[in-house]
């Protein structure tokens, strides 16, 4: 086996998709992340060294399809085109060989590699990516079990919008001469991703109550401020009674008397040595760094609780104020006293929405505004939108709206920005094809809209004028 044990290169948080001709864009794909040694003996190590053959022995495929190398990648289990984390996870925790044989043959794992790391015994972490992707391409066949991770070159933006659309969490986004920086978050990686979530440490758990009496009400989070625990809330909701079971099991083995931190007053609290994470989503971290409308995602047995620290929720509320700086000319225009248009500010559904607004202000025109990053990209649209091919509609970009602006119908009062009526037309979901920054095509699926639409700028004319046009299906 390779005489060096290699610790995962990480991604740092990113707030926005983007374009770029120096960076690729990947699957950010939802399982364990494993680096094998294809080698004698042959051995799949996780993020914090757990051996993970003996529970997907499909996975030493991987010796039949190449040798000394050592790889970097993520297991799964796909179900109906996406990840099934549960199902993996219930694989991973499988101990008797009986029944790992039964969830093999009832949910075999796929091994998506990403990266090589050695060959024949010579490193190759201080190669560029991109040379590393062709040494790895050259070096290993793809199997029943594994397969090498596709990835798109500089149109991360579009690529974003399409893989959010199929479902999946985000993408990871590398620089093409990055190389492999063992155990580090540099930057020269970065994951984006449509939810904002957070690897929590479970340091104990309230008692439950009506059915949940036999197991708990919530886990109590922390996070690590420079080593010290921090309380960061709490998450109650989101549990399977499988998993509800799980924990329970878990938390026999390591309840203790040590409280590392205050919590609300009147909780009834078991604490527990701070040896599980868990991954939570969330709407919002308060200025206390308290999580708000936490829900329960996941286990990460893969993840240490060393590395469950504050800057997770610092990161995601810069991504917060940078929402708020692309609203800003949307709230310099109004006076939310007076004006019943939303803020903005709460939460979104997971699948990228869209909104025809017919606006009647000083002048009749529709609104027509596309989910894109936080924000409702707009466009003013006089003539509304095009029934048939042959119809070019002028479609004048606008300021960025809130979210909640999908919603919003009603008086705008006389004396404020866009005084007039506003009443939805059409509303539903949209699929990108394509988003650059002087062409977006879009298919509409909503009550009365369907179909495809392109938006093309026009350049001679003025940087915020574009054409609207009634695309062929």
């Amino acid at each position: 086996m390779s005489r060096h044990i290699y610790k995962p290169m990480l991604a740092k948080v990113a707030s926005d998709a983007f374009t770029d001709k120096d960076w690729i864009f990947e699957i950010k794909w939802d399982g364990f992340r494993a680096i094998a040694y294809v080698e004698k003996p042959f051995s799949l190590r996780s993020r914090n060294e757990k051996e993970l053959k003996g529970n997907f022995p499909e996975l030493e495929e991987l010796t039949r399809l190449s040798s000394n190398l050592v790889v970097d990648g993520e297991i799964i289990v796909m179900r109906e085109g996406k990840p099934d984390f549960q199902t993996l996870l219930e694989r991973g925790q499988a101990v008797s060989k009986s029944e790992i044989e039964r969830q093999t043959r009832r949910a075999p794992v796929t091994y998506i590699v990403f990266d090589i790391l050695e060959k024949d015994g010579q490193p190759l972490t201080n190669l560029p990516l991109m040379e590393r992707k062709k040494i790895l391409k050259d070096s290993l066949k793809e199997g029943d079990h594994v397969l090498l991770c596709d990835y798109i070159e500089e149109r991360g933006e579009e690529y974003f919008k399409l893989v959010l659309d199929k479902g999946l969490e985000g993408v990871v986004a590398k620089q093409e001469d990055s190389c492999y920086e063992e155990g580090l978050r540099t930057g020269s990686w970065t994951k984006i991703k449509k939810l904002k979530t957070c690897d929590c440490v479970i340091f104990g758990y309230t008692t439950g109550e009506q059915s949940r009496g036999k197991t708990f009400g919530a886990l109590l989070l922390g996070l690590y401020d420079s080593g010290k625990p921090v309380y960061v809330g709490k998450v109650g909701t989101g549990f399977t009674e499988q998993m509800l079971g799980i924990l329970i099991d878990k938390f026999e083995k390591i309840k203790t008397d040590i409280a590392p931190f205050t919590t609300e007053r009147g909780d009834k609290v078991t604490w527990l040595e701070p040896k599980l994470v868990c991954e939570v989503a969330y709407q919002v971290a308060t200025r206390d760094m308290r999580l708000r409308m936490a829900r329960f995602k996941r286990l990460r047995e893969d993840k240490s609780p060393s590395e469950c620290t504050i800057d997770q929720i610092m990161e995601n509320k810069k991504m917060d104020e940078k929402v708020t700086e692309k609203l800003s000319e949307y709230t310099s225009k109004r006076n939310f006293e007076e004006t019943p248009e939303p803020k903005g500010g709460e939460k979104k559904e997971e699948r990228l929405m869209f909104v025809i607004q017919k606006h009647h202000a000083r002048a009749l025109h529709w609104d027509l505004r596309l989910e894109s990053s936080g924000v409702l990209k707009s466009w003013a649209v006089p003539k509304g939108m095009p029934e048939n091919t042959q119809e070019r509609h002028l479609a004048v970009e606008t300021e960025d709206h809130p979210l909640e602006y999908a919603n919003f119908e009603g008086e705008i009062p006389r004396g404020q920005y866009g005084a007039g009526t506003v009443k939805i037309t059409d509303k539903g979901h949209y699929e990108s094809k394509l988003w650059d920054r002087d062409k977006i095509e879009f298919t509409l699926n909503g009550q009365h809209l369907k179909g495809r639409f392109i938006l093309v700028r026009l350049k001679r004319a003025g940087d915020k004028d574009w054409l609207l046009l009634k695309g062929k299906e």
